[in-house]
């Protein structure tokens, strides 16, 4: 047994790496991805609810979009392609799915388009018009409610976050937390035990 998760910062396990390939609103994709990181074995099923239900980027879609918690980088690879203009933030506490997601946008000719970075270093005074998350539900209630506290406020005025939730891993109790946080909330989805939820600002 190993105490590594795919939230650990620096997983000690070794690196057994592999690819996955999944397609998304008519693109191939063709992934590296190794032991270690979240779902390193296949798309997680969550997140590809999340691509085919979320209203993804066009060709015309600019601004600046986060993939908060972006694993081995399928989410940013996703946005990042549909939206050929637009600027992906792609961050991970664990270093394996940063190198990863790197290796990644660089193969798919992404990698001007896509930031890799640990979360404490993305700066201050960048805000995003959209926030793509499939997010870390095993890290238990209190520390994912810490990690949406931080990143949701820093949507821009009109931004929008695409979250993914598993019902049975709270998936319900979330979508009140966030309206109780006066976030206006907005279930798009629910498919084989999954809620897409739509986030935005109350607007007076």
């Amino acid at each position: 047994m190993t105490a590594d998760h795919y939230f650990s910062a620096e997983p000690t396990a070794p690196a057994h790496r592999g690819e996955i390939e999944f397609s998304v609103a008519g693109r191939d994709y063709r992934l590296a991805t190794a032991s270690g990181v979240f779902s390193g074995g296949r798309l997680d099923p969550g997140t590809a609810v999340l691509l085919k239900k979320g209203d993804l980027p066009t060709a015309a879609t600019t601004g600046v979009f986060l993939d908060l918690g972006c694993g081995y980088g399928p989410i940013a690879a996703v946005l990042a392609e549909e939206a050929p203009q637009a600027l992906v933030y792609a961050i991970d506490v664990n270093s394996r799915a940063r190198e990863l997601t790197v290796e990644n946008a660089a193969s798919l000719g992404l990698a001007e388009r896509i930031r890799v970075s640990e979360p404490d270093a993305v700066p201050a005074g960048v805000t995003f018009d959209q926030i793509w998350s499939n997010p870390p539900t095993h890290v238990g209630k209190a520390e994912l409610h810490a990690v949406l506290d931080r990143w949701l406020p820093r949507l821009a005025p009109d931004g929008v976050a695409w979250l993914v939730i598993n019902r049975h891993l709270g998936g319900d109790s979330l979508h009140a937390w966030l309206v109780e946080r006066d976030w206006l909330v907005e279930r798009m989805a629910s498919q084989k035990g999954y809620r897409v939820l739509r986030v935005t600002r109350k607007t007076d």
